[in-house]
């Protein structure tokens, strides 16, 4: 009889503390918990600087030139950054800054006049590849030019 009063007691205090809370501040803890959580989910990002690779070999960081954009397009994900610009010419380098790591196809479009054309390059955003003043360089091969 001992045993069945304290269960029967148990019970009843545990469904008192259990029905005290209302839905709202259950809510309100869940909400703050996953708040929380979000926040430490930041994905690293990375300062991308685009030069091009003429067809002899040179690295070019300076000038302009007949690019309509440069893109970076995630293998995995097939999501594209590019740096677009109306214009059609830009000048170099050109910089893109939160590019999450990754591996990507690194390439430039034609840009207004239409007089060169470019390739591209696969290569691995991560810290491995950031140079001493914080960027990745990309250089996009110059495949043929008018």
């Amino acid at each position: 009889m001992k045993k069945s009063i304290f269960t029967v007691s148990a019970l009843i205090g545990l469904l008192t503390v259990a029905t005290s809370f209302s839905s709202r501040e259950i809510t309100q803890t869940y909400k703050g918990y996953s708040g929380a959580a979000d926040e430490t989910l930041k994905t690293q990002t990375y300062k991308i600087r685009y030069g091009l690779l003429s067809k002899n070999g040179t690295k070019i960081l300076s000038g302009n030139y007949d690019v309509g954009s440069f893109l970076a397009e995630n293998i995995a994900t097939g999501e594209v950054y590019d740096t677009y610009y109306s214009g059609g010419f830009q000048s170099v380098p050109q910089y893109y800054h939160g590019l999450p790591a990754g591996t990507y196809t690194f390439s430039a479009m034609q840009g207004q006049g239409g007089w060169v054309g470019y390739g591209t390059i696969v290569a691995t955003v991560s810290d491995a590849n950031v140079d001493s003043d914080g960027y990745i360089t990309v250089y996009i091969p110059i495949i043929w030019d008018e």
